[in-house]
Formats: C-alpha cells, sequence, structure tokens
C-alpha cells in the first residue's frame, strides 16, 4: 500500500463505516451500540447513589469504567477472565475513565458515581476508541435522563471527548486501522479528543526502529479529520432521543 487505496478499499484519510444507535439496552440508563466497520462495542452508563470511601469527604460525584471482549468477539474463542484480571483489559479500562472524566464536572454530579460498561462483541482493530465513542453518547444519554428525573443537572457533562487510531502502514499514515493493518503497522497511536480540539490521552507505539516528526504530525492531521466526523456523528446520534425515564 505505498500510494493509492488502502486494502479495504479506504483512502488513508477515510474513516471505516461508522453506525452509533442509542437507548440500545432499554434497561441501562444510557446506551449505545457502536460500530465502527467491522468492529462493535456495547456501551452502557449507570447512575449509582454514593462514591468510593476515598471520595466521599470531596462532595464531589465519580466516573469508572469498565471493559472486556466477548469470549467469541475474536477468532478462536478468548476465555473468560474469571480468576486472574486481564492486564491489557484493565489497561483499557483505566484509559476510558481517564478519558470521560475529562467531560464530567464532578462537582456538580454531587454523591454520585456513574460507571461505564464497554463490552466488546466483535474486535476488528480500534476497540478501545471505539469504547470511549460509544461510551460518551451513553454517558450523555445517562446524565439526560438523571436530569429529568432531578438527581443532577444535565449541567454536569462539560464537553464532548471521542477518540480514534492512526498508524502507520508501509511507510505512510493512515487513519483508522482495522485488525490487519494493525498488526501490520510500523506505528501504532490513539488519540482522544474534546469537542474543543483539546488533546485528552495519545498512546502511541513504534514497531521497527520506530516512526520520524513528520510521521507523527501526519498521524495527528489525521486523527483530527477523523474525530471531527466522529463528533459530527455522535452530536447527531444524540439528537434522535427519546431519552430514557428513570423509575
Amino acid at each position: 500500500m505505498a500510494k493509492g487505496r488502502r486494502h479495504d478499499g479506504r483512502r488513508a484519510d477515510e474513516l471505516r463505516p461508522v453506525k452509533l444507535t442509542p437507548g440500545f439496552i432499554a434497561t441501562a440508563d444510557g446506551s449505545c451500540l457502536t460500530e465502527i466497520g467491522g468492529t462493535r462495542v456495547l456501551c452502557t452508563a449507570s447512575l449509582v447513589e454514593g462514591v468510593p470511601d476515598w471520595r466521599a469527604a470531596s462532595g464531589k460525584g465519580w466516573l469508572t469504567a469498565e471493559y472486556g471482549m466477548l469470549p467469541a468477539s475474536t477468532p478462536g474463542r478468548k476465555p473468560r477472565p474469571l480468576l486472574k484480571p486481564d492486564s491489557r483489559c484493565v489497561e483499557i479500562q483505566r484509559i476510558i475513565g481517564r478519558v470521560l472524566r475529562a467531560v464530567v464536572d464532578f462537582d456538580k454530579l454531587g454523591a454520585n458515581t456513574i460507571y461505564l460498561d464497554c463490552d466488546v462483541l466483535e474486535a476488528d482493530g480500534g476497540t478501545r476508541t471505539a469504547a470511549i465513542t460509544g461510551a460518551q453518547v451513553a454517558l450523555e444519554r445517562a446524565l439526560a435522563s438523571a436530569d429529568e428525573a432531578g438527581l443532577c443537572p444535565t449541567a454536569t457533562l462539560a464537553g464532548r471527548v471521542t477518540a480514534v487510531s492512526v498508524g502507520v502502514v508501509d511507510g505512510r499514515a493512515v487513519l483508522d486501522m482495522d485488525y490487519r493493518e494493525d498488526s501490520a503497522a510500523e506505528a501504532d497511536m490513539n488519540v482522544a479528543m474534546t469537542a474543543a480540539g483539546r488533546i485528552v490521552e495519545i498512546q502511541g507505539t513504534g514497531e521497527n526502529g520506530g516512526f520520524i516528526d513528520e510521521q507523527l504530525d501526519s498521524m495527528l492531521r489525521l486523527a483530527r479529520r477523523g474525530i471531527r466526523k466522529l463528533l459530527q456523528a455522535q452530536r447527531e446520534t444524540i439528537g434522535t432521543r427519546p431519552r430514557r425515564k428513570r423509575t
């Protein structure tokens, strides 16, 4: 893929097809089925009264995330981590929580905790970035429902965030890698950014000698392009409410 189209026909700066389905789980305070290419992640948000003990004296709320992959989400069965935590999943759920905490006003949330649960149904690259994108939608729906119930104001949400993967494949920077590209990439980077254009998190790794400044600049430009489109998809999805009312 030195020039021209990628193996799936996309341009270097093109996202895979994106579909966000809000309200996918009727019993959740907020939910979103996130489909980006062949990757599908189910994201739910639950607002629960109370905070961790270490947070109790602050008068502020909290947000945390959990991430997991279903056994059939990858070729060959992936065992459930029943006895020993999956270190990769632990790393990813910490990233999801960190990123989403950047857009929550914990003073306004009050003594409540938001749990974001992201379960990978099918993995074809970019599962953590898809989880962040869908978790934002689930979070917004949960807070809208809580506002209707008088539990906390919608203004608890201080912004919107999303994330995308970029990389270098065959010497060229590309946006939103699928598994085939990711497994052959010379560089792999995940970027999370707010609607205001502020970078919340960057994770980057270089293989076979790393990557140079020019490639880093190209990846960041592609990430901004992709994030603008994902933010638009989020805005359009949130605009499709109905919202679930809490009972």
